[in-house]
């Protein structure tokens, strides 16, 4: 998908501002729930545009690194992207699923899962403030990469297990969370433990 792009005037960081819009409407679309529009169900639509989201997502680093355009900005603003659209996402879900087995409890459902990513998203960031991009991604000490789990969403929801997803979501993105402050505590401890070292050995 970069390759048209080459030469181009466009931006990643352009390409991020559309991953962004689709992740906010994907949401938008799940808010709306089981009702359709043109005779699709808004839940396809959501699912459609998130994984159009996600592609852009890819797009964005691989198109700024093809390109020679990589810049702390840049990656700053695709982390902030990320946790906007995995948050949101989840958000809408549990709107859409208010009138479901779960009822209006599945608005602070969508709300806890999103919050938990967006503390994710916000740890990252500080962890990489402290180690460097790319420092906190899960995958580079336990071989997962989050993106697996997110790319779950639309398949589940195409496949009509929006309610199980939204469980899953409630229990598992604090989970997640609680691992990433755990991660985070141990390295900003070892970080600090290297400052006061590093001081010893200078006086």
């Amino acid at each position: 998908m970069t390759k048209p792009l080459m030469g181009t005037k466009v931006t990643p960081s352009q390409v991020t501002v559309v991953r962004l819009a689709t992740g906010i409407a994907a949401a938008v679309a799940f808010a709306l729930g089981p009702s359709s529009w043109l005779g699709l169900p808004w839940w396809d639509v959501g699912a459609g545009l998130f994984i159009l989201s996600m592609v852009l997502d890819r797009g964005d680093g691989d198109y700024a690194r093809l390109s020679g355009q990589t810049s702390a900005a840049g990656h700053k603003f695709d982390l902030i992207a990320d946790a906007v659209c995995n948050a949101v996402i989840f958000v809408g879900l549990g709107i859409g699923l208010r009138g479901g087995e779960w009822g209006m409890l599945a608005i602070p459902m969508g709300i806890l899962a999103g919050a938990s990513v967006t503390f994710i998203l916000w740890l990252v960031m500080r962890m990489e403030s402290l180690a460097g991009a790319r420092s906190a991604e899960l995958g580079s000490f336990m071989g997962f990469d989050p993106d697996d789990a997110i790319l779950a969403v639309p398949i589940l929801v195409f496949l009509g297990y929006q309610e199980p997803l939204l469980v899953a979501a409630t229990i598992g993105a604090p989970g997640f969370a609680l691992l990433f402050a755990v991660q985070w505590g141990i390295k900003y401890r070892a970080r600090r433990r290297a400052m006061a070292e590093g001081g010893k050995q200078e006086g």
